[in-house]
């Protein structure tokens, strides 16, 4: 396992001033399906939206493993999942593929306010007929002098309702050709661009989704992240990084719930005696434990080769099974042990269940993740 250094925990731990801030209202927000903008806010001052961005452009300049240790302590000490939700699609969606594939231009222009969270990022990939099936998506882009034209319709954009940078991947070429995508830097204001409302969902409601509308969106050329026809290779680097640092604040959430369970199972009497002392909750509590350090060791192995460059198309795959699920059975234990309080909204347990249910669809399924593997095993 990975010694963090003493100016990797002086990171990690300096979100502790900004906690209590963070976690206020948690529930009620929840509730409410509204996003915190006070709270991200707070983020930007932490310094923590620039996390991964050069200094050059305002960001702390980290590498992905202390990326994804500052996260995964977010994760641990903020119990609003929605907002460390939007922070790593910001992060992972606009900083990242801006940082690594955009223009020298593009770069100046953006990243700074990027870096400080002035604009919030997000990226429409997902159509309303094609979800983990990116290959097939059918917004086009074409040509028209200096600019393309974008038509078309995205779904289930995360951040999208508030964002005001977003990356959007649309058909230059042949469908279903890896090379026939192409990635766009479109300003929320361009015309041509309808933002929908945010939808109602059943989790991570404090980080809105919607719908976006191309409608002869004008781009300019100069807006190509990348390369024309490159698209597909940014897509590719970005969910492996969005995979990384979202599932790390998960394995975060995932300890603080182990401890909160604990305390729990302690001070929570039935017949005499702390249910701690019954072996079916304790049972429990052990199989929580396990499920995060097994989400750990995949997470951080995985990112250590991908830092070494090696190829980690099956170590992200597994990564993400294996934390997703970790950390639904992990949200549905709590219930259980926290029991008729963990089924009300005041203790705000049930809404870790409702909120973990998501990591197995998005970044693509868990069902695609084991038909990638099981492709990478010849099966």
């Amino acid at each position: 396992m990975i010694t963090w250094t003493a100016d990797q925990d002086a990171l990690r731990n300096g979100l502790a001033p900004w906690l209590h801030v963070l976690n206020d209202e948690h529930v009620e927000l929840d509730a409410r399906a509204e996003f915190p903008r006070e709270k991200w806010a707070v983020l930007r001052r932490a310094g923590l939206l620039g996390l991964p961005v050069q200094e050059r452009w305002g960001g702390l300049g980290q590498d992905l493993l202390t990326t994804m240790y500052v996260l995964e302590g977010l994760g641990e000490g903020c119990r609003d999942a929605g907002l460390n939700f939007s922070v790593s699609t910001h992060l992972a969606s606009t900083a990242i593929a801006v940082q690594r594939f955009a223009s020298a231009a593009l770069k100046d222009r953006y990243l700074p306010e990027v870096a400080s969270g002035a604009l919030i990022g997000a990226h429409a990939i997902t159509e309303p007929d094609s979800g983990s099936d990116a290959l097939a998506m059918r917004t086009r882009a074409v040509r028209d002098g200096d600019h393309f034209v974008l038509s078309g319709q995205k779904a289930f954009v995360s951040n999208g309702p508030v964002a005001d940078l977003i990356v959007v991947y649309a058909r230059t070429g042949e469908p279903g050709s890896p090379l026939g995508i192409t990635a766009f830097l479109v300003e929320r204001e361009t015309p041509g661009l309808v933002v929908g409302p945010p939808t109602a969902k059943m989790g991570l409601r404090t980080s809105p989704f919607g719908e976006l509308y191309l409608d002869g969106c004008r781009v300019p050329a100069a807006n190509v992240v990348g390369r024309v026809g490159g698209g597909f290779l940014v897509l590719d680097h970005v969910m492996k990084w969005e995979i990384l640092c979202g599932f790390a604040i998960n394995a975060g959430e995932m300890r603080n719930r182990v401890d909160r369970c604990r305390e729990y199972a302690r001070t929570r009497n039935q017949f005499g005696s702390p249910i701690a002392k019954f072996q079916a909750v304790a049972h429990r509590i052990v199989d929580m434990e396990i499920g995060v350090r097994t989400a750990r060791a995949a997470l951080y192995g995985a990112a250590s080769r991908m830092v070494a460059g090696a190829n980690v198309t099956m170590d992200v795959a597994v990564a993400k099974v294996v934390t997703s699920e970790a950390n639904v059975a992990s949200a549905l234990a709590a219930v259980q042990i926290f029991g008729g309080n963990g089924y009300t909204t005041e203790y705000g347990v049930e809404k870790e269940l409702r909120n973990a249910v998501a990591g197995t669809i998005y970044s693509g399924t868990s069902e695609i993740q084991r038909n990638r593997i099981a492709a990478m095993l010849g099966l």
